[in-house]
């Protein structure tokens, strides 16, 4: 018995699960839907055209474009072609990038040799491109200064002195604007006079540059290209509805061939419920009678222990 209620559930719990399943499996799973950025309408011979036009980004699938035939403004719209083209847009403009390098020599037969003729270069905002030297634009400036210094002598002489007394002798002379200091006299005598011949010293002070910086400029035209994305255009071709005729209705077999036929479908519904309900009462008495033959066996066991 209890393998036979067993059954009896099952058969009912298929009978509530299928009918789920069913609509489950018929439900249509949703697809992402592209819709036409433009839609344009005209005249190729005398057949009328209709274009619509989509944008698709590099993670869009094609196939998601809708090509069945339609209707509209009473007719019908078949798919003629479905051209692909790349939209990508090219803009250059011009460009000029300083640099600089170091020299050793301001001479410019050495500066030159290290400036390349032109530069590859690729800019902030994506633009690329060859440039050219400007050698106008060349420019040299010291990087830094030393300094030296070195002794500078001069002589002067001055004949006909009364006596060999260097009171008589400048202590300091000029010299290519440098004042110099009297270092040493040489006295000789002739006449009764004296000539003295004075040496003078001092420190002359240079300054000279400790390398230099070469800055130029390389102009040019540089170039960028992006895409926007693909398009695809959706061309259709239009025809009018050709009219159905009406199908002739068919004679009615009478009120009691009615009746039957609805009976005939109605059953289809009628069935599965009364099926359900039957097994329902079925295992309600089931369990009725088994409840029943527990509690009389419990009391017959309480009585033969008496």
């Amino acid at each position: 018995m209890n393998h036979k209620a067993s059954l009896l559930l099952a058969a009912l719990l298929a009978c509530a699960v299928l009918p789920g399943a069913a609509l489950a499996a018929d439900a249509p799973e949703s697809a992402h839907v592209l819709y036409p950025v433009e839609v344009v309408e005209y005249t190729e011979g005398d057949r009328p055209r209709l274009e619509k036009t989509y944008i698709l980004t590099a993670g869009e699938d094609p196939a998601a474009i809708p090509t069945a035939d339609f209707e509209r403004e009473g007719r019908t719209y078949t798919l003629l072609d479905l051209p692909r083209r790349d939209q990508t847009e090219s803009d250059a403009k011009l460009h000029t990038e300083a640099v600089a390098v170091e020299s050793k020599s301001k001479d410019m037969d050495k500066i030159l040799p290290l400036l390349p003729t032109t530069r590859e270069v690729t800019t902030e905002d994506g633009y690329t491109g060859v440039l050219t030297l400007d050698t106008a634009s060349v420019q040299v400036e010291a990087a830094g200064y030393g300094s030296s210094s070195r002794t500078v002598t001069a002589t002067r002489s001055y004949p006909n002195l009364s006596d060999a007394d260097t009171a008589l002798i400048p202590k300091t002379t000029e010299d290519s604007g440098r004042t110099l200091e009297l270092a040493d006299v040489q006295w000789q005598e002739a006449g009764g006079f004296y000539h003295a011949t004075a040496t003078y010293t001092g420190t002359a002070t240079s300054k000279y540059a400790t390398g230099y910086i070469v800055t130029a400029n390389y102009t040019g035209e540089v170039s960028k290209v992006s895409s926007g994305g693909v398009i695809y255009t959706a061309i259709f071709s239009g025809a009018p509805i050709q009219a159905q005729a009406e199908p002739e209705p068919t004679p009615q077999a009478g009120a009691d061939s009615g009746a039957g036929t609805g009976g005939g479908w109605s059953w289809l519904v009628v069935l599965p419920i009364a099926a359900g309900g039957a097994g329902l009462a079925a295992l309600a008495v089931f369990g009725g009678k088994k409840l029943k033959e527990k509690k009389a066996w419990k009391e017959f066991t309480q009585c033969e222990e008496k």
